[in-house]
């Protein structure tokens, strides 16, 4: 069974919602503000659920595993209501969609997440890369990182909100700068304070983590420490051949797992990348299954 790794895909309720706020993150019809971006337009027909299922089943993707957008900064805002909202809604979408729990970050709800996590639809936790920027962050978040680990289940570590401030750049400035860097911190970060605390927890960081191994010889000039990490995975979305070779190179090939970020990526072309992105490497990730 192929799998997709990262993809986001809002219910209808989880819209509703976002249009009744009056504070960021809200939506205006499809008009999505945020506090550190420009005014985005978002596409309606990416959030149609039966057409996005078609197109899955059309493709041949056995299963789909959809998340919260974490840079709308919900899971680092007061209360837990819109992260409520997105767990109703996304546990009632059909196959071949499976779901990413989210989970508040300032006041962690351990025993909320191990509710969920008993839920077979449920694959693993997705938390924001600004959660996890530093060894003292990683302890605050450790209590759900501990849920995880007695589930079985994996964490995804995705991009968080963009700074507040930084609007009126190029569309493209959060994706390729605030978003990388907060991926290339939090890998930094989880080597150096968060595996010693959670030894057998599977991690994997979207978008290839930032490119964050690649600095490795680096790392190790300048006094740090890199060892191939077996429980560490590497999600695609949004690159392409080069950069996944040349992260298999550090990292090897069986550390890299399929992601495509639709819609706001593509996904890998499987008549043209190695068939394990998509199945073997996915499996291992999500289930611990060899």
């Amino acid at each position: 069974m192929r799998s997709d790794c990262h993809q986001h895909l809002w219910p209808p309720a989880f819209v509703d919602a976002l249009r009744r706020r009056d504070t960021f993150p809200y939506l205006r019809e499809w008009t999505l503000y945020l506090a550190g971006e420009d005014p985005y337009e978002v596409d309606p027909a990416a959030h149609d659920v039966g057409r996005r299922r078609d197109r899955e089943i059309a493709e041949g993707t056995g299963r789909v595993l959809v998340s919260l957008s974490s840079p709308l900064g919900i899971e680092h805002g007061p209360g837990h209501d819109l992260i409520d909202v997105w767990h109703e809604s996304a546990l009632e979408l059909p196959d071949p969609f499976h779901v990413w729990a989210a989970a508040g970050v300032t006041e962690p709800d351990p025993s909320g997440l191990a509710r969920l996590l008993r839920v077979d639809r449920v694959a693993g936790l997705q938390l924001p890369a600004t959660a996890l920027g530093d060894p003292d962050a990683i302890a605050h978040v450790s209590p759900l990182l501990s849920e995880l680990e007695r589930a079985g289940k994996p964490l995804l570590v995705h991009p968080g909100p963009a700074p507040a401030g930084e609007s009126g750049m190029p569309g493209w400035w959060p994706a390729l700068v605030p978003y990388v860097a907060q991926m290339h911190r939090s890998w930094m970060a989880w080597h150096l304070g968060g595996r010693e605390r959670h030894p057998r927890l599977r991690i994997g960081f979207v978008a290839l983590a930032g490119l964050a191994p690649l600095h490795h010889e680096r790392l190790t000039a300048r006094g740090g420490a890199f060892t191939v990490d077996p429980f560490v995975f590497y999600e695609t979305s949004s690159y392409r051949a080069g950069a996944i070779t040349a992260l298999s190179r550090v990292v090897g090939e069986s550390a890299i797992v399929h992601g495509s970020d639709r819609p706001y990526a593509q996904p890998l072309d499987p008549a043209v990348f190695p068939s394990a992105l998509f199945t073997t490497n996915a499996r291992r990730f999500l289930t611990g299954q060899p």
